[in-house]
């Protein structure tokens, strides 16, 4: 069984990318968001992150619609996203069940399952979209050995 704990998540400014469609093209998507930033003058910090609008047991992957963001080191305005469909976009503070992930991408959803059953078990219901806060450059690690902090927001009924 896993652990999983609950906190509350620090309020961030980030910048934001919709995508839609499989997860495959998530370096395409980190590549247009920080080459945004860069191209805009706009400092990153911290450990980017996926959110995930839609769940692909339900639509499947092909129609998935997610996000992905990049923690800013400064507090810039919001912005809406421009013509490369990048922004900028405040994010509140959220009460998460939270759990780490160590393994490749692909093996993920079985921590989710059990994320989901400790949250019934505990009386949580899921709140939000999902999040995985990504600890490890894929550039320089063996998936074996990715690190994902796994967030989902929760509320007691």
């Amino acid at each position: 069984m896993i652990s999983v704990d609950v906190k509350t998540t620090e309020p961030q400014t980030v910048a934001f990318l919709t995508m839609r469609g499989p997860y495959s093209q998530m370096p395409e998507a980190m590549g247009r968001l920080y080459g945004w930033a860069a191209q805009h003058g706009i400092r990153p910090t911290g450990m980017p992150s996926g959110v995930y609008m839609t769940d692909p047991a339900t639509v499947g992957e092909d129609r998935a619609v997610w996000e992905v963001r990049a923690p800013l080191a400064d507090d810039p305005p919001d912005a809406t996203p421009d013509a490369s469909g990048c922004g900028i976009k405040h994010v509140e503070s959220t009460l998460v069940a939270y759990t780490m992930y160590k393994g490749p991408y692909e093996q993920i959803a079985a921590t989710y399952e059990d994320m989901l059953a400790w949250m019934g078990a505990n009386g949580y219901s899921m709140a939000g979209p999902s999040e995985e806060l990504y600890l490890s450059d894929p550039s320089t690690t063996a998936p074996s050995e990715y690190l994902t902090e796994i967030r989902i927001p929760v509320a007691r009924p």
